[in-house]
């Protein structure tokens, strides 16, 4: 459920133009309300702004005398204009924890009780940041693939977290002025077809992004878990914003039912 908190920023670093690295004091979010990465935060961004804007989070923390949550994103508007220009120190109007992160059974179940399984991490642009906690959270070994447009955009505060957390990381950009020449899901078919052992795949990007990894899950057989972006408006299933279709014909909302849905539900052709 969630609840509305004032949060307070204590850390505000801009790492490009257009992207900013934002730590809030969230309350109890995190202890008590169960938020964690791949979920998000709904945040008013100033009184001219009639709709919240919703950011995805990263990574959460215990603290005290709050949590911490640490959001990443980029300035595509005049509400996120306005959350870009916060200083340490400022108060935020915040709804949370929204939607639904990722399911792995090392965290929602008893771990003991778990059958060994091995994940692929794939990131694109954006998405690559509500990945780093299940990067660092994960069974070992671990296999993340991030994709950037330019190598400018592969942020090493970003990077350097996921080679820490992961046995293998591989970079890829459009441009190819970084790591391998060209979109995630041709890296990602070069892995399952040297490595047999992936048990899961969990995806967060631009749909086109996650149409092609879905497509390389199918073709070797491996369940793939995808967080879609779409535009959203209320943040809480009340309109058909981010509304999208699925193959046995319901309408899902990407803020309610989501982001993370199962890749084989997706109608990627609607």
């Amino acid at each position: 459920m969630a609840i509305r908190q004032i949060c307070t920023v204590v850390e505000m670093t801009q790492l490009d133009a257009v992207t900013w690295w934002m730590v809030l004091e969230a309350g109890k979010l995190v202890e008590q309300h169960g938020l964690r990465g791949g979920q998000f935060l709904h945040i008013k961004c100033g009184d001219g702004q009639l709709l919240r804007r919703p950011i995805s989070v990263a990574i959460t923390q215990w603290d005290d005398p709050e949590d911490l949550a640490t959001l990443i994103f980029e300035v595509r508007g005049e509400g996120t204009r306005w959350l870009s220009q916060r200083k340490v120190g400022d108060k935020l109007d915040v709804l949370g924890p929204l939607g639904n992160g990722f399911y792995v059974p090392e965290i929602e179940e008893d771990y003991a009780e778990v059958e060994e399984r091995h994940y692929l991490l794939v990131g694109g642009g954006i998405g690559v940041p509500p990945l780093i906690m299940y990067g660092w959270s994960l069974p070992w070994p671990r296999t993340a693939v991030l994709g950037f447009r330019t190598k400018e955009k592969a942020f090493p505060n970003l990077v350097n977290r996921f080679e820490e957390a992961c046995e293998k990381t591989y970079l890829c950009t459009d441009d190819g002025s970084l790591g391998r020449h060209g979109f995630v899901d041709g890296q990602v078919r070069e892995i399952l077809a040297k490595d047999n052992s992936f048990t899961d795949i969990l995806a967060c990007g631009p749909k086109p992004m996650l149409k092609s990894v879905a497509a390389a899950a199918a073709q070797f057989g491996i369940p793939c878990q995808v967080s879609m972006e779409e535009r959203m408006a209320c943040g809480v299933g009340a309109c058909l914003c981010c509304a999208i279709q699925m193959k046995d014909g319901t309408i899902k909302h990407v803020c309610k039912d989501g982001p993370v849905f199962n890749a084989e539900e997706v109608d990627w052709d609607a």
